[in-house]
């Protein structure tokens, strides 16, 4: 399997494209009219105003406070990196931001200080108060860190958060909660060794005494070994206050006889022989970004009966900070709260723990491409688990509202947690699925458009993500040349560059397309050309020999083009009944638009017939197909021939006795509106339609096109279903990001 990995390159393309940054603001109200501008702005905006004036609880209604956290920092941590300054650390904020927004729909803005005066940062963050239901600071130098922190919760009336500390100290009380499960041991009773006395080290330590670990069993290790009472050198009063007494001097003696390791440190600090001189059933949490203070392999081989999680995703049990703030502070702005305390955070950590012991749903195991259950590999779950968000929220709701954190208590819990799946974007975890099967899968992929550039961005990343091998149709110094054009030069030793001058296999292609051709027109010297210069027809050769397993076109020529080079190789026409199915992505939701490739008028059958097609690329996608036969008319009314047809091809899937929902035909907003279905009973769909069917090629056409550029929706396809072979054809003002998109969708089979 290819190594995924990330070059300096991609990653500034990523932040670059298509517009500079991680995020944007839209607008929730229409803007369109005198009478919205009135009502946003002057004089409809004064009434609210007056409103929060007479009763400032009201801010929460009447603006975005509720639901707004900022991200602060003044760059002195940045990452494992250091001091690298305020600005500098704008993008590791701005992907905190986008974070808050996928896991909990909770909208944030980053906001970076140009100080390094604790007195001036207080000041900055105290002022701007009014704007945010909670502040997230993060990549702050201790002991800086700590004084922030305390003075801000002292002088704000919200939730203020250090992430650094207290985010991996909640994913860490998780993950032991389940370890001493399974060893079958209790937090008052085991004896901790913590190794890094910093912001992260001393807030897992007090976190776990506030759940019941004792204050002498809780050794706590620096640079200079262990801290102990009456110990003077390195010390400050943050370390004073788990200065325990002991004639344990270094890292090593402590180590013996530990129930717990808690590593924050660096690379290598700890060693085989320290690991195997702790107590049975050892619990290791080498936490160490990037690499660990022990690896899992090197535990393990001296101690099987080790519970071994680091900070990395490559390793099993993850300490992911991911799986906690987002999560936090969906909790606390809920209830409004003032603060998050310590009842919350631990509230936070035993669901992530119980959560962690229940059966894993399908779709995780999917994702990750193998199956996962509870136990030594599994004790905090993963942070893709959909279940996370009307799982942790309630939770630590509930124990705002316990301790009176909460300015607005939530009535009922039920209702609550059906709100909190709203949510979840389900198109994140489809596509999420759908990457990790490619990389299960390992397919060679034909990018068959090698002097494009943005094929060759994509091919270079399908490689590097670790999908499978890169099969780039175009001839070697071309491709060479414009990787080194787009800062790739090395990617040219790692694809395969084919083409008719250097494949062994150039005669047995012909010799298959003359078989296939020669009652069509086409001679000899026809297919030679067709073979050996037309690189659409020599990808699909390829394909069709088994020297690649999918196929990706369309960049460069329009899919009329590619279609009709692709049926001399393929049956790919209207009487072979293939489709065209393209997805859209937009606002949480996903619908398939069928036909738009391939159809150019279909008729009942044929609609029929597209039908399926959509709902075994739907199944493929991980979706249960609800197909929607739409048009101008909703059953019956008004009456047209091209109407007609569309309920027709309903009583044609009535004959096939197909295992999907379908229904029509109805206009779209019957189709997808659950509150217009209510005026239908009949209606066999049990939910919006997710497949529309249309009535011709040019209204899928017209659909999708104005879903892109009037809506900013996103597209994917169209995907080629019913072929023998598994082709995806882009569009030609596809991206390099939606070329990719295609090439995973052709490495897992969808079509």
């Amino acid at each position: 399997m290819s190594k995924n990995r990330v070059t300096p390159e991609e990653a500034l393309a990523f932040h670059l494209e298509p517009t500079p940054g991680k995020f944007e603001v839209t607008a929730t109200v229409p803007m369109t009219t005198q009478r919205d501008l009135s009502l946003a702005y002057s004089p409809g905006v004064a009434v609210p105003c007056e409103a929060i004036s007479e009763n400032p609880e009201t801010a929460y209604d009447y603006t975005t406070k509720g639901n707004l956290v900022a991200v602060i920092s003044n760059g002195t941590a940045v990452l494992g990196l250091g001091n690298l300054g305020a600005l500098a650390s704008k993008p590791v904020m701005e992907g905190k931001a986008v974070l808050f927004k996928r896991f909990a729909d909770v909208n944030s803005i980053d906001i970076e200080l140009d100080t390094e005066d604790p007195d001036e940062f207080c000041r900055a963050v105290k002022l701007m108060g009014p704007t945010f239901g909670g502040i997230n600071l993060e990549d702050i130098k201790a002991p800086e860190c700590f004084i922030i922190e305390q003075r801000l919760k002292e002088e704000m009336d919200i939730p203020v958060f250090h992430d650094d500390q207290h985010g991996t100290a909640v994913i860490c009380a998780a993950g032991l909660i389940n370890a001493l499960h399974i060893s079958g041991k209790k937090i008052e009773d085991v004896r901790i060794v913590l190794n890094g006395a910093g912001a992260a080290g001393i807030a897992c330590l007090e976190l776990l005494k506030a759940m019941g670990a004792g204050h002498q069993n809780c050794i706590m290790c620096d640079t200079k070994g262990v801290i102990y009472q009456g110990r003077s050198e390195g010390m400050n009063q943050w370390k004073s206050g788990h200065a325990v007494a002991t004639e344990m001097r270094t890292l090593e003696e402590a180590m013996k006889g530990a129930d717990v390791f808690l590593g924050v440190s660096v690379k290598g600090a700890v060693t085989q022989e320290m690991v195997e001189s702790m107590a049975e059933n050892p619990v290791i949490f080498a936490m160490a970004n990037p690499d660990p203070e022990i690896t899992p392999e090197d535990a393990h081989e001296v101690r099987p009966d080790a519970i071994v999680a680091t900070g990395r995703s490559d390793y099993p049990n993850q300490v992911n900070n991911v799986l906690g703030f987002p999560y936090l502070f969906r909790g606390a702005l809920d209830i409004n709260a003032r603060a998050i305390n310590d009842e919350m955070k631990i509230a936070c950590a035993h669901a992530l723990a119980k959560l962690a012991r229940e059966d894993v749903p399908d779709e995780v195991a999917l994702a990750y491409g193998k199956s996962l259950s509870f136990g030594r590999d599994y004790i905090i779950p993963t942070p893709f688990d959909p279940r996370l968000i009307h799982r942790v929220p309630p939770a630590v709701a509930k124990a705002g509202m316990d301790t009176g954190a909460a300015r607005r208590p939530i009535i009922d819990m039920d209702a609550y947690e059906v709100s909190l799946r709203g949510r979840m974007d389900p198109t994140a975890s489809i596509l999420r699925g759908i990457n990790a099967r490619a990389r299960a899968n390992q397919a060679r992929m034909i990018f068959a458009e090698g002097d494009d550039p943005r094929v060759l961005r994509a091919a270079v990343t399908y490689q590097r993500s670790g999908y499978g091998k890169a099969l780039v149709v175009g001839r070697q110094e071309d491709v060479r040349k414009k990787l080194e054009e787009a800062g790739m030069a090395e990617a040219v030793r790692e694809i395969e560059v084919v083409n008719a001058a250097n494949t062994t296999h150039l005669d047995q292609y012909k010799d298959f397309l003359y078989n296939r051709l020669q009652r069509g027109g086409f001679d000899v010297q026809d297919v030679h050309r067709l073979a050996a210069r037309d690189r659409h027809v020599f990808s699909a050769l390829m394909l069709a020999h088994g020297h690649g397993d999918g196929l990706v076109t369309g960049a460069t020529r329009k899919s009329a083009h590619i279609m009709d080079r692709i049926n001399h190789v393929f049956d790919a026409d209207v009487g072979s009944g293939a489709a065209g199915i393209t997805a859209i992505l937009h606002r949480g939701r996903i619908v398939f638009i069928a036909d738009t490739l391939v159809q150019e008028w279909p008729d009942e059958n044929d609609l029929a017939d597209i039908a399926e097609r959509a709902a075994t690329v739907a199944r493929n996608m991980g979706l249960e197909p609800r197909v929607a036969f739409v048009s101008f008319s909703t059953f019956g009314y008004p009456v047209s021939e091209r109407a007609t047809k569309m309920a027709r091809a309903s009583e044609v899937l009535d004959a096939r006795g197909v295992t999907f929902e379908y229904e029509g035909e109805m206009t779209v907003d019957v189709a997808m509106n659950l509150k217009a279905q209510e005026n239908y009973p009949f209606s066999r769909l049990t939910g919006p339609a997710n497949i529309l069917v249309v009535p011709a090629r040019h209204s899928a056409s017209i659909s999708v096109k104005l879903m892109q550029e009037m809506a900013g929706a996103t597209v994917i396809g169209p995907i080629l279903a019913g072929v023998d072979g598994s082709i995806q054809i882009c569009s030609t003002v596809s991206t390099a990001n939606d070329i990719l998109n295609m090439a995973v969708l052709a490495a897992c089979r969808v079509g």
